[in-house]
């Protein structure tokens, strides 16, 4: 079952992510995903779904709400500043005092288009320049209503995305238990890296993932598809292993891996080097309430051979040898330590860190690690993650936990939606299989 640990209160002033004021230099993670821009094929937007059992509130009361819980983050009043020539290096300025009115929309309620084809529209609209890119909207769903909250990247990160609507929502009445058992103390967070770390995370920028058949070219439309999973399936997939529980994450990308086998989307050789772009959240525990970018990717390789409970072994295995967060905040650091250059050669670097010969595909995971949660007396029944495509990766692929549910979310191009409509049957297929 998903731990249960309270939400953090957001920190009131978090404007870019490395404390540096506002109308300061980006921070190069920021920047990095900025000089991608939310134009043309490459739509830096990532989301967060939510969906609730219940009537819709009346959108004057959610945008009170919004004011009164968003209205004193710095981060969500920033916008990019248009001045900057475009070889300057990137600045997050001031942008209008907050409105809820402008961030807050209601989506087409009466619209008999499905869900996943309006949260692919939606995914596929840069925001819009001039105030700061982010929007949060209320759409319909079935037995209820959704919202979709979603941001430039280079404003927000997964983590910071699920933060946001942590706060926007009710807590359970019960008091919620403490810090889950195991969780990292503050002062192993704080912890330097080993050089261990720094070779491994040095390692991290060598080509090892293996282009696919369908890499290439992105286009500007956008198609999404998502499966829910019981926390109770996922919770027996990981006790599959003889040798310990197997992590989620663990579960996750190796029904990843053995889903894009079964679609016949790895070719017809079976040969190494498939690797998972994985982000991992570098926030430390005095940390949890910042927003921003606070994260960075580690490659996880994905067995195609054997069966289903011998790719998760191969997974699990590797992810407990990689020792993951130590990796990814060394390479936090790595990259936070970059000089503040901006010119062609930075950004062919840029394109070349994002190609299929880097890392194969992206999976992202997150979880609320909370109990019950409602919004004006409706429940939450589920959340999903949508990361954004970049250059030459069309397909994106998340798992989101909330209480007892797991969606799995597959974001691909337009002219991939075939793989968008069959890997997240793929996927909960093979995580049913992994049950004993």
């Amino acid at each position: 079952m998903t731990p249960h640990t309270p939400a953090p209160a957001l920190a009131p002033a978090a404007a870019p992510a490395d404390g540096r004021p506002a109308g300061a230099a980006m921070p190069p993670l920021d920047a990095w995903l900025y000089r991608h821009q939310s134009s043309g094929a490459i739509c830096m937007t990532v989301g967060v779904m939510a969906w609730f059992d219940g009537a819709p509130p009346p959108m004057a009361w959610l945008r009170e709400r919004v004011a009164a819980r968003w209205g004193a983050q710095e981060r969500l009043c920033l916008t990019p500043d248009a001045a900057a020539g475009p070889r300057a290096w990137p600045r997050w300025v001031a942008g209008p005092p907050f409105a809820a009115e402008d961030h807050a929309v209601e989506g087409p309620l009466a619209a008999a288009a499905p869900a996943e084809a309006v949260v692919a529209r939606l995914l596929a609209q840069p925001l819009g320049p001039g105030r700061p890119p982010w929007q949060l909207h209320l759409l319909p769903a079935a037995g209820g209503f959704a919202l979709l909250l979603r941001a430039h990247h280079a404003l927000l990160d997964g983590g910071s995305l699920i933060a946001l609507l942590r706060t926007l929502l009710d807590a359970p009445v019960a008091a919620l238990p403490g810090p889950r058992a195991g969780r990292e103390s503050t002062a192993r967070v704080d912890a330097p890296a080993s050089r261990a770390a720094w070779a491994r995370a040095l390692a991290d920028m060598v080509p090892r993932g293996r282009p696919l058949p369908f890499h290439g070219a992105v286009d500007s439309r956008r198609a999404v598809a998502w499966s829910r999973l019981s926390m109770a399936d996922v919770g027996a997939a990981r006790d599959a292993l003889p040798t310990g529980r197997a992590s989620a994450n663990a579960v996750f990308l190796a029904a990843t891996a053995g889903a894009l086998r079964a679609a016949g989307a790895v070719g017809r050789l079976r040969l190494p080097g498939v690797c998972a772009m994985v982000p991992v959240d570098v926030r430390t525990a005095d940390e949890a309430a910042v927003l921003g970018n606070r994260y960075a990717t580690v490659r996880v390789p994905l067995p195609l051979g054997g069966d289903a409970r011998g790719r998760l072994a191969r997974v699990d295995g590797f992810t407990r040898r990689a020792a993951l967060k130590e990796r990814a905040r060394a390479q936090a650091r790595l990259v936070a330590s970059r000089p503040r250059r901006h010119g062609v050669l930075d950004d062919a670097l840029g394109r070349y860190a994002d190609s299929p010969f880097y890392s194969s595909l992206l999976c992202t995971s997150g979880a609320t690690y909370a109990g019950p949660l409602g919004l004006g007396g409706a429940r939450l029944a589920g959340m999903a993650g949508l990361p954004p495509l970049s250059p030459g990766h069309p397909l994106a692929v998340s798992m989101c936990l909330h209480d007892t549910s797991v969606v799995v979310t597959v974001v691909t191009d337009h002219a991939h939606r075939r793989l968008a409509d069959r890997l997240p049957a793929l996927i909960h297929a093979e995580v049913l299989a992994l049950r004993p």
